[in-house]
Order: structure tokens, then C-alpha cells, then sequence
């Protein structure tokens, strides 16, 4: 059952999974409330659903057509599903609510393209339409979603593919202990403060607010330290005890200003990027290099997300996470992708690109990075195009004429298929790395190295100081989760592995 979940997690990307999910409560509700299960009227779900969908994606389109950016209209969807399901259903016959829906729909993307600095925006969209609405009009959400038991079910369960997909536990269980924690030391006078977790719980929008909008990647910390600041501080002033003055804290309000925190803390703005060429680096494997007006500053390993504007789009949407295969010292952006026969529409639109074109790059995240004390002895075991994290290390380590203990496993079916490998024998010679190239497929003609898959024996073998070295594992999901499993049997403890790996984006 797990296997099969995780092959369909493998396959779609958090924006598309959480678009599913929003997608499902909605229908779900619908069907409650045809039945009575929920107080709400179906045609004002409906009406609430459509109305806020026409406002948000004509808004969306018109401000970036002024502002010349490429219109996401999958983060559009997404936000209207969360403002249906946080604000309470409206009928046909209010005109006020309707207006309501209009106007949170308007500010919501709004706050995209002009409370955004260098292409990026700092705020939940959904969350910033309505503190504003409640400002300005006096109209807010109640957070329907969150507070009913007959969804309490379906939100938790759909919680859960988000975050198995994202992996940020950390995340979570920050936010929570921080909330429920504030929760109880902020309890009324003579409440008992378990009833206020309680209610907590199972009655208020937690769950909602963690898995769909605390998780946004676009507006979440980059490194897992700062993660966990962000949703504590966010979980702190969950309570809606805690206020200042007279404004007392709500769950839009504990999210923006945990947004502003996270800005703060995060790389600024996004990269309009200039494709300068392309390069054939192994059989099916091409790497795109591009001109930036400012290289961003990153450390050797971390990754980007990457837009591009594609008439059609399937599944997996328009947007990927691809680690930057290019090092710090150099003055191009590069980007390693392998090809494959019925790619996605996302790498189809890539393989046409001709130098001059360009994508939009941004949210510089990561902690597959070298470690801070140069004498810890490191492995890299990578398959196929999950190389170029490591080629981003290295052209930095030769580039710095800095030397480290480091061996390279590097798997591949062919070897037409091992990409940078001149560099990585250059870093051999200059640094006295150990290269260790190995092929699965066996009839391979001309090769004189090692075959077969990386194994514990072979890791065994050309690691004999193993368990005294940091183990990076980069690669097929499958294949890091394989590796993981016979480093932990080989006595590696986890604080010594690495896996890199991109936040729930396939």
C-alpha cells in the first residue's frame, strides 16, 4: 500500500497534489452539505467557488500582462480553493458577500505581483487577502474548514500525503508544539489547559493552516534551522489569546507574519535567466547554461525552483526543482537534466529552448552542502543525473584549491551515460579525490571499471574507513531510500547521511 502511495507522490508534484487536495475537501463538503452534514447550502459553495475562481484568475492574467510576468495559473487555482474553504459560504442573494468574494479575490492576486520585491512575493496570497478584507471592510474568514468534525478526517488524511510528500516534518512538528504549547500557557482563566488543546485540535483550522499554507514553498525558510524558526514563531502566535494591544492574533495574521520572518531570512527575488547554450555531457543528458544579471548567492549543492511558460501543461505542472549544477566561483547558472522518451511536458518545453530564451529561477533552498569542517571524510554516491550536486562541489573545491577527503561512487547504466567526467578526473589528479565509476549493464563494450550496482560490499570495499565519513546519497528516490537503508544496517549513524532532496516536487 505504501509502495503504491509513494509511486503516486513520485509522480506529481506538491502543487499538483495540493490542488488534488484542496480539490477533494471541496467536493467533499459539497456532498456533505447536500445531505445536512454541513450547515451550508450547496448552490452558496458553488457560487462561492465560481465566483471567487472568475475573480482570481482575470485579476491574475491582467496584472501580468502589466507586469510582464508569466501567469501560474495552477498557484491561481490553488488560492481560490483555500479562500472557498476558509470563507464562509456565501448566497446568491448577498450582495455584500459577494463583494466580499470580489474583493479578497482582487487583493489576493494582488499581493502577488505588488507586494512582491525582484519577482518574489512575501506573503500567502490567501492568508494577505483576508487580514486585508478584515481591515478594510470589516469581513474576514471563519475558517470553516477547520472547524467542522465531518472534514476533520479527510483534512488530516490529505494532510498526510502533503507532508510525505514535502518530507518537512520538521516543519510540522515545530509549528504544532509551538501552537499547542501557546495554546495551553495562554488558556482563560480557570480553562483547563488540556480542553484548550483539545479544541484546538478539533476545533479550529491547525491542521489546515500546517499542511496547505504553512508548507508553501515559496514562502518557507530555505534550510531546516530556519524552518523550524519560522513555524515556531508561526505556531507561538497560533493562539488566539495572544495579542498586541487591542489586535488579537488570528491564523492569517500568526502566517504573515511568519512570512515576513521568512523573507527576511531567505534569498531575495527571482532570476529572469538568459539561455547561453547547451551542452551534450553524457548519452540522453543535456546541460543548459544561462546568463544571469546578478548570480545569487548559494553554497555548492543547494537547489532552485524553475518556471517555464508552456501552452499546455500535464500533471506535473510548470514548475520543477533542479539543483544547481553550476559552483559559486563560476558566472553562469547551470542546469543538468536528463532526457527521456515520453518526458513531461515541462522538459519537452525545455528541450526546445534556443539560446536566448529564458525561464524564470528562484527559491534558492537546500542543506546538501559541504560540511562547515573541511577534515570530515565524505562519500558521494550518486546515480545517473543525480551527479550534479557533486559537480557543483567540486568545480568549487577545485576552483578554491581547497582538498578534501572525498570518494565519488558513481553509478550509471552505460558509460556514454557518466556526465562531468572530466572534471571529476581532474579533481582526482588536483585534489586527490577518489573516483569510483561503476555500469549496470554488462555487455557494455570498452569498459575497464567496475559493474554492477553500487552495493554495501563495493561501498565496503572502496570505503574502508566508512563508518568514520559523512555518506551524501543523491539520485532516484528509490535509490536514496535503498542506500539510507544499508548505511543505517552498515552501523552509519543518520547524522552522518545526507540525502538531497527537493521539497515534494517531482
Amino acid at each position: 500500500m505504501l509502495l503504491t502511495v509513494d509511486n503516486f507522490l513520485n509522480k506529481i508534484t506538491m502543487y499538483r497534489l495540493v490542488l488534488y487536495y484542496l480539490t477533494g475537501l471541496f467536493l467533499i463538503a459539497l456532498v456533505f452539505s447536500i445531505f445536512g452534514i454541513l450547515p451550508y447550502a450547496p448552490l452558496a459553495l458553488i457560487y462561492s467557488l465560481v465566483a471567487l475562481l472568475v475573480v482570481c484568475v482575470l485579476t491574475n492574467m491582467l496584472f501580468a500582462r502589466v507586469f510582464s510576468v508569466e501567469a501560474n495559473v495552477e498557484s491561481t487555482y490553488i488560492t481560490v480553493f483555500i479562500l472557498a474553504l476558509i470563507i464562509t459560504p456565501i448566497a446568491i442573494s448577498d450582495i455584500h458577500g459577494g463583494l466580499f468574494l470580489i474583493w479578497a479575490g482582487v487583493i489576493a492576486m494582488a499581493s502577488k505581483f505588488i507586494f512582491a520585491i525582484d519577482r518574489k512575493h512575501i506573503f500567502n496570497p490567501a492568508a494577505f487577502a483576508v487580514a486585508i478584507t478584515a481591515v478594510t471592510i470589516g469581513k474576514s474568514a471563519s475558517w470553516w474548514i477547520g472547524g467542522n468534525i465531518p472534514m476533520f478526517l479527510f483534512v488530516v488524511v490529505g494532510g498526510v500525503l502533503v507532508v510525505r510528500k514535502i518530507r518537512h516534518v520538521d516543519l510540522l512538528v515545530a509549528f504544532f508544539t509551538a501552537a499547542l504549547v501557546s495554546v495551553a500557557l495562554f488558556a482563560r482563566a480557570g480553562v483547563d489547559p488540556l480542553l484548550s488543546i483539545q479544541k484546538a485540535l478539533l476545533h479550529s483550522p491547525i491542521f489546515f493552516l500546517a499542511f496547505v499554507m504553512l508548507t508553501e514553498p515559496l514562502t518557507t525558510p530555505p534550510t531546516r534551522k530556519l524552518r523550524i524558526l519560522y513555524a515556531g514563531l508561526v505556531g507561538i502566535l497560533y493562539s488566539p489569546a495572544v495579542h498586541l494591544a487591542s489586535i488579537y492574533s488570528t491564523p492569517e495574521l500568526a502566517l504573515l507574519v511568519g512570512n515576513i520572518f521568512s523573507y527576511c531570512v531567505s534569498p531575495k527575488g527571482k532570476l529572469l535567466l538568459r539561455l547561453k547554450e547547451i551542452n551534450t555531457i553524457a548519452f540522453g543528458t543535456q546541460e543548459y547554461v544561462f546568463d544571469a544579471p546578478l548570480i545569487p548567492q548559494f553554497k555548492p549543492g543547494q537547489y532552485m525552483e524553475w518556471t517555464l511558460g508552456q501552452p499546455h501543461i500535464d500533471s506535473r505542472g510548470n514548475r520543477r526543482f533542479f539543483t544547481l549544477a553550476s559552483s559559486p566561483t563560476e558566472r553562469v547558472i547551470r542546469l543538468g537534466v536528463r532526457m527521456y522518451l515520453n518526458a513531461s511536458t515541462f522538459k519537452s518545453t525545455l528541450s526546445t529552448l534556443k539560446p536566448g530564451d529564458t525561464l524564470v529561477a528562484g527559491q534558492l533552498s537546500g542543506d546538501f552542502v559541504l560540511p562547515h569542517d573541511a577534515r570530515k571524510k565524505l562519500v558521494f554516491i550518486a546515480g545517473g543525473i543525480g551527479v550534479t550536486p557533486y559537480r557543483s562541489m567540486i568545480k568549487y573545491l577545485l576552483d578554491k584549491n581547497e582538498k578534501r577527503s572525498i570518494t565519488l561512487l558513481y553509478s550509471n547504466k552505460t558509460k556514454e551515460e557518466i556526465a562531468y567526467k572530466e572534471l571529476f578526473d581532474e579533481a582526482v589528479v588536483k585534489l586527490g579525490m577518489k573516483s569510483v565509476y561503476t555500469i549496470t549493464d554488462s555487455m557494455s563494450p570498452d569498459w575497464g571499471g567496475r559493474t554492477g550496482f553500487i552495493t554495501r560490499a563495493m561501498i565496503e570495499e572502496e570505503v574502508p574507513d566508512h563508518l568514520e565519513s559523512i555518506f551524501y546519497i543523491s539520485g532516484p528516490q528509490a535509490m536514496v531510500t535503498t542506500f539510507v537503508k544499508i548505511l543505517t544496517e552498515m552501523g552509519i549513524p543518520k547524522s552522518h547521511i545526507k540525502t538531497d532532496f527537493f521539497p515534494g516536487f517531482a
